[in-house]
């Protein structure tokens, strides 16, 4: 009896997999086409039913929730489907049912559970950072304890809470007129705008004397009219511009796309990086002639912007959403390509490995692979700028030259000149400030002199009075990076404020030997180097220099490898990179900022190669000495539309030899490498050619070039990896051994061991809590996150919902996650 009822359940089983796999003829299976049917927002969704071969298509029945929307689908009798937009899903769960008419249920039948979220969000966040400051419609500033609010390009106010505000659209069109400025055509709040600006309002019904025509990559040509569709989604405000006919009369929708746009999807990260609570209109310009004029459109959001969201999750999330709305609202995507430079090459990066998939394909410039480990430097550079400007280092200098002084902090820095760490101290260095704070600023590149100044900001962009003080309101808004994300990592108890909370956070520099590999050069000598880590310190958790080193929640650094965080080599290597580097290690006039290292390509190049057997074949770089980013038509056209055009073919490659099974599907690397365009390779501008017309396929050449050669870090010079993906590394007992042939006195070897009682870093092993990415994760249950489970799919029986498969964290793989540098 125990050995038949085994049998039929296994017999059971078979069938229920095929039926779910619609492979057999008798069954109904319902896909959801914008987003996997658990993760839906916006209250609608784009299905395809896949109807069996013994049903008429006029004979299905589609029902939601108990409601008829049969009418809604369009049949492909030669597909055997039917597809059509669901719409007013509830927030939740919802039943959409397909069966044959009048069947009474005897007949095939399947029901899937889509589970709908609010258009404000969230999805993957289980809790949305507060207070979140509506923008209006005319920018007001801050009155009191009013905080201030931007102006949303848009003309009404929001509705709600989560500042869900009307959509609106707008028409514009490309003049012939040459010259023409490629500024952005409806700044907000409006400033004067060029008179000669390439795309200008437009009027249905007209046809300005100006009004240029585009020939798209599928062949359609069409006057070059473009629509702007301007609304708010996650609390971000957005953009999407694509070709538009406003003569049509059928109107746009996911089953009646217009023909001019080709399908593709070109997504604009914004740069920089920021913690404020403000709803802010996108940085972005969205008239992007290249993309545009050959039908592509152009979205953004100003929750993909770094600059407004330091949040990593809520840029994937973001980012997800904003897919699926434009499914839902315009038609399939066949491809999703990423762009942006600094804080924009670490939205799509993390973007690629928090929720690999979203991206298909990533052109990140002034490349850093993360924020979480680019502020490992950054913090660094802070304590180091402070410490060379107090009276240890100072009378240790005295007697020696400033080109002597400079040297010294060179070799401890690792970077071009002793310049390298300013730009992150006076850009960057506050971004982890919880309160209100004054800034210290490098005020003379030469000496690194430092002043404060007179002045009260916060991170939050609100008034002051709203914001954490340990001591005045140790429960106001707490402004810091990781403060703006505490739903991924969890809170913890603020020993600086007894009796308020604070986010986990993942710094660290306990054990780390600052300069060792210039004492090992001789370019420090032993009581420099022993001076140095003794005074350097590190930060409390309100990111105040303290004597102390900076310490690390544990659960956060776990959180961080899992979620993708610190960007994963395995998830970058499944996606095609175009990694366009331009120069920026030196201050102002030389640089913009003087932080844009080259070594961070090459840093995402060995987490790729160690997590893929040396393989990065997926990623090519492209460096040019003249400057951050183009700056002539010739180096426009030699770097960022040659990037476009090879990563179009790149994409359209993969389409054809690797198409994928859903919107979100995951490529592997050696498809991947596969579909790369003959000829694409590495290469370089070397300086000297202004014209870009010579590019350099050997490395060795471009490394040679002084602007394109990469320097290091101050933790690679205390002996720390290229791929800089240890966030808290594991420790070793001090050893004298390690500083042979130098010999330091037993007293400098006693303070030594004073600094680093536990001992110093081990730099061979992996990082604390290291280990590979899980993701793509899900904080709606809270922080710490668990895997997602499979996606729900279609059940032929009644009675069955979602399937999630194994709903385990990490499938019980999780212990034994090891590290990929």
């Amino acid at each position: 009896m125990n050995c038949m009822k085994s049998s039929l359940l296994a017999l059971g089983a078979v069938l229920l997999a095929t039926a779910q796999a619609g492979e057999g003829p008798s069954n109904f299976e319902i896909v959801s086409l914008s987003n996997r049917a658990d993760l839906v927002s916006g209250g609608d969704a784009l299905l395809e039913v896949r109807v069996p071969k013994n049903v008429p298509l006029n004979q299905v029945s589609l029902r939601l929730n108990g409601r008829d929307v049969t009418a809604a689908f369009r049949g492909n009798a030669a597909a055997r489907t039917l597809r059509g937009v669901v719409t007013d899903l509830v927030d939740g769960d919802n039943e959409f049912a397909a069966e044959a008419r009048g069947d009474g249920h005897g007949g095939p039948h399947a029901r899937l559970t889509i589970t709908n979220h609010p258009i404000g969000g969230p999805v993957l966040l289980g809790s949305q950072t507060q207070p979140w400051i509506c923008a209006t419609p005319a920018p007001t500033a801050a009155s009191g304890n009013t905080p201030a609010t931007n102006a949303s390009g848009l003309t009404t106010f929001a509705v709600d809470a989560q500042c869900n505000i009307a959509t609106e659209y707008k028409l514009f069109y490309r003049t012939t007129t040459a010259g023409c400025s490629t500024a952005l055509p409806d700044p907000s709040p409006p400033t004067p705008a060029p008179t000669n600006n390439c795309f200008k309002p437009y009027t249905s019904g007209t046809a300005p004397a100006d009004l240029a025509t585009t020939t798209t990559t599928a062949g359609v040509t069409v006057p070059y009219i473009v629509r702007v569709e301007r609304g708010t989604l996650n609390r971000g405000i957005y953009d999407i511009a694509v070709l538009f006919d406003p003569t049509r009369a059928t109107p746009w929708t996911a089953l009646t796309p217009q023909p001019q746009w080709n399908g593709k999807v070109v997504y604009t990260f914004g740069a920089s990086t920021g913690q404020p609570r403000l709803q802010f209109r996108s940085e972005q310009n969205w008239a992007d002639d290249s993309a545009l004029s050959r039908g592509f459109m152009v979205a953004d959001n100003s929750l993909t912007d770094s600059l407004f969201n330091s949040n990593r999750v809520l840029n994937a999330e973001t980012l997800m959403m904003m897919k699926e709305h434009i499914v839902d609202t315009y038609g399939e995507i066949g491809y999703t390509l990423g762009n942006g430079c600094s804080g924009g090459s670490i939205q799509q990066n993390t973007a690629a490995s928090i929720f690999p998939g979203l991206l298909d394909g990533i052109q990140p410039s002034c490349d850093y692979p993360d924020s979480i480990t680019t502020g490992l430097e950054v913090t660094d550079c802070v304590l180091l700028v402070n410490f060379y400007a107090g009276a240890e280092w100072t009378s240790l200098m005295a007697g020696l030259t400033q080109a002597q002084i400079n040297a010294k902090k060179t070799a401890i820095n690792g970077h071009l000149d002793h310049s390298g760490c300013h730009g992150w101290n006076n850009s960057f260095g506050f971004n982890n400030k919880s309160g209100n704070y004054a800034r210290t600023l490098v005020i003379d590149n030469t000496t690194g002199a430092l002043a404060t100044l007179v002045e009260s900001r916060n991170n939050c962009l609100l008034p002051a009075a709203l914001v954490y003080n340990p001591v005045t309101n140790p429960n106001g808004t707490r402004c810091g990076d990781p403060d703006l994300a505490a739903a991924v990592w969890g809170t913890t108890d603020n020993a600086n404020a007894p009796g308020s909370l604070r986010a986990r956070q993942t710094g660290d520099n306990v054990g780390i030997q600052y300069g060792l590999k210039a004492l090992l050069a001789r370019a420090i000598t032993p009581e420099e180097f022993v001076t140095l880590n003794e005074k350097i310190g590190g930060f409390d958790a309100d990111s105040n220099r303290r004597a102390a080193r900076t310490t690390a929640d544990l659960p956060a650094l776990a959180i961080a490898y899992r979620a993708g965080i610190v960007s994963s080599g395995a998830n970058l290597g499944k996606l095609p990179i175009i990694d366009s580097r331009g120069f920026d290690e030196a201050p102002p006039p030389i640089g913009p900022f003087g932080i844009h290292y080259i070594w961070r390509s090459f840093a995402e190049r060995a987490r790729i190669d160690a997590a893929n057997d040396g393989n990065h074949g997926n990623q090519l770089m492209w460096r040019y000495g003249t400057g951050l980013l183009p700056a002539t038509a010739a180096q426009f056209a030699a770097v960022t539309l040659k990037s476009f055009l090879t990563m179009d073919t790149w994409l359209s490659n993969l389409n054809v030899s690797a198409p994928k099974e859903t919107l979100n599907s995951v490529r592997r690397q050696a498809e991947v490498i596969a579909a790369k365009p003959v000829g694409a390779a590495d290469f370089c501008f070397l300086t000297g050619d202004t014209t870009f017309s010579t590019p350099v396929p050997d490395m060795a050449r471009c490394d040679a070039d002084p602007r394109l050669q990469k320097h290091s870090s101050p933790r690679q010079v205390a002996g720390g990896p290229l791929a800089e993906n240890i966030l808290k590394c594991q420790l070793k007992p001090l050893n004298s051994a390690d500083y042979a042939p130098l010999v330091l006195s037993s007293a400098q070897l006693d303070r030594l061991h004073a600094v680093f009682p536990d001992g110093v870093c081990d730099w061979d092993r992996p990082g604390v809590g290291q280990r590979r990415a899980a993701s793509p994760l899900t904080f709606a249950d809270g922080p710490g996150g668990k895997r997602l489970p499979s996606a729900p799919v279609s059940h032929p029986r009644s009675g069955l919902g979602r399937d999630h498969g194994d709903d385990d964290h990490d499938n019980g793989r999780d212990h034994h996650d090891r590290d990929e540098n």
